[in-house]
């Protein structure tokens, strides 16, 4: 199994694919919607703007391939800006996400911090194989100044608590997106990936 790996000049896609190495899985970088649309996996990473993001999935022409990729039931994991883009709406530019699912990105509280930059826990919500063999809260790294406010509370696998109590893991059908880097959480990340690959794609 080859995983795709979406490239719009926002995510740390180095470190992606020395995760991946790692674990033993093949993969490819790609900006082509044409490419893209072989994926029988994929990875969505991201980091900085919300907006940023958007004019660069537009600039490459590939909003309509993501959206399909994931209605049609492609196993997707999307990491921080790449789980919050799948939302309709983000405080940080006040910019339309993807819309796939419902929900809004708001700014976390000045009453902490922000960005949070670091470790902190995620307390397992829901029982989802992309944390199988993973004890409930574990330590991760994070590095953001928004979170997810999804509609569906039913799909929140992962809270994690940072001036308040957020969703930063997140599931619907074939689609999980986390928060956190998993790139950047060491041995447990590792598993975070060696579970997509091997257990949540099918």
């Amino acid at each position: 199994m080859k995983i795709h790996i979406v490239d719009y000049d926002s995510g740390n896609l180095e470190s992606i694919r020395n995760a991946l190495t790692k674990v033993g899985c093949s993969h490819t970088t790609t900006n082509n919607p044409k490419e893209l649309r072989k994926a029988k996996a994929v990875i969505f990473p991201g980091q900085g703007s919300f907006p940023s993001a958007l004019k660069k999935l537009h600039q490459y022409d590939m909003v309509e391939t993501i959206k399909s990729l994931v209605v049609q039931g492609i196993p997707f994991l999307g990491i921080c800006l790449g789980l919050q883009l799948m939302f309709d709406s983000s405080d940080e530019g006040k910019m339309n996400g993807l819309g796939l699912f419902e929900g809004t990105v708001p700014k976390i509280s000045n009453s902490v911090k922000v960005p949070q930059i670091g470790w902190n826990k995620v307390k397992i919500n829901n029982s989802n194989i992309i944390f199988d063999n993973i004890p409930d809260n574990s330590y991760f790294y994070f590095l953001h100044s928004y979170y997810v406010n999804p509609k569906s509370k039913n799909n929140i696998i992962g809270f994690t608590d940072y001036g308040i109590e957020y969703c930063s893991a997140y599931s619907q059908n074939n689609y999980v997106g986390v928060q956190f880097h998993p790139e950047k959480s060491g041995q447990l990340g590792l598993k975070i990936f060696d579970n997509f690959i091997n257990k949540f794609v099918v």
